[in-house]
């Protein structure tokens, strides 16, 4: 109770600050998102749906190398409902979610916790790796530095002997059963090859509201170190107050105060939506009859790590 009050609180403070920003600003900032095109909002928008499309892809990549295969429209399901978990206070809500729908579609609950895991390791990695090629001119990110030495450590957590061995320290920790085989280290690449590639159109949105055509470079940096940095605030659900703050102090030296208020405010909100949108068509298009679902064995205590389809719930072969 103690904890889940006190990320409350800090992310009410991280909240108070932006407000006070844009308190400070309100003349400026309303103008500046009055004068923003509304086609170039749309574009964002739209921007933000593709972006999040080529992470599902990667996401969908890892859970295949660790030996679930699903339809995107199924992975779609799991990844996009399960996470809408991450608007609530503590970190647990988004996995518990997303590890309880890859359950009903046939992924074993350890498996969809380390492929959710990889998701966010790689993430994480491309993201600071984004920023530092693209803002190491800026004073602003010069000061957060530390935030680089991150690099060379996931670089070395993605081999796939180091990932194993984490990923089954965790599945430890958190009590359940060893991943049953080494994640490829073809598909970790083609991971952080999507993953990539969603961060650049993620640079996109940012560019379009922004309304620099100059920006491109720095606003894909700009959103990769404003992620990363609201990410790596874990207290502070969907780093709600961080990331904004994090995104008006890379861009504000470069347009101005108000102007980077209006497209941080812009920013969640177009993500906000986003998220919304790809859990409800994902919602639509993951349906399936129970009965076209393979069934896992449940794996907690029973000593076997033999994850197949051909077993059902009580862990007996099918007739």
């Amino acid at each position: 109770m103690l904890r889940r009050l006190l990320r409350v609180f800090l992310a009410l403070v991280a909240l108070g600050f932006l407000g006070y920003g844009l308190a400070a600003n309100w003349e400026e900032t309303t103008g500046a998102v009055a004068a923003m095109s509304p086609w170039a909002v749309l574009g964002a928008f739209a921007a933000v749906l593709l972006g999040q499309f080529f992470m599902l892809i990667a996401w969908r990549e890892i859970l295949a190398g660790l030996g679930t295969r699903v339809p995107l429209r199924i992975a779609g399901r799991i990844m996009f409902v399960g996470q809408l978990g991450k608007y609530i206070p503590g970190a647990v809500w988004a996995y518990a979610a997303m590890m309880e729908l890859g359950r009903d579609h046939g992924s074993p609950p350890r498996r969809t916790f380390a492929t959710i895991s990889l998701g966010l390791v790689i993430n994480i990695g491309v993201a600071i790796s984004i920023a530092a090629a693209t803002l190491w001119t800026l004073e602003a990110v010069r000061e957060a530095w530390y935030l680089v030495l991150l690099v060379p450590l996931i670089i070395v957590c993605l081999h796939p002997k180091v990932l194993t061995w984490g990923l089954n320290l965790a599945l430890r920790i958190a009590r359940r059963e060893p991943l049953e085989s080494v994640l490829p280290g073809r598909t970790v690449v083609v991971a952080v090859a999507w993953t990539a590639l969603g961060w650049f159109v993620y640079g996109i949105h940012i560019w379009l509201i922004a309304g620099r055509a100059d920006l491109y470079v720095i606003a894909t940096g700009a959103y990769a170190f404003a992620w990363a940095t609201g990410i790596l605030t874990v207290v502070v659900p969907a780093g709600v107050g961080i990331r904004e703050g994090a995104l008006v102090l890379v861009l504000a030296p470069v347009i101005g105060t108000a102007p980077a208020l209006a497209v941080a405010i812009v920013s969640r909100l177009a993500f906000t939506l986003a998220d919304a949108t790809a859990a409800g068509i994902s919602f639509v298009l993951g349906r399936q009859a129970p009965s076209s679902v393979p069934a896992y064995a449940d794996q907690n205590g029973s000593g076997s790590t033999a994850l197949t389809p051909d077993r059902n719930l009580s862990g007996s072969p099918e007739a």
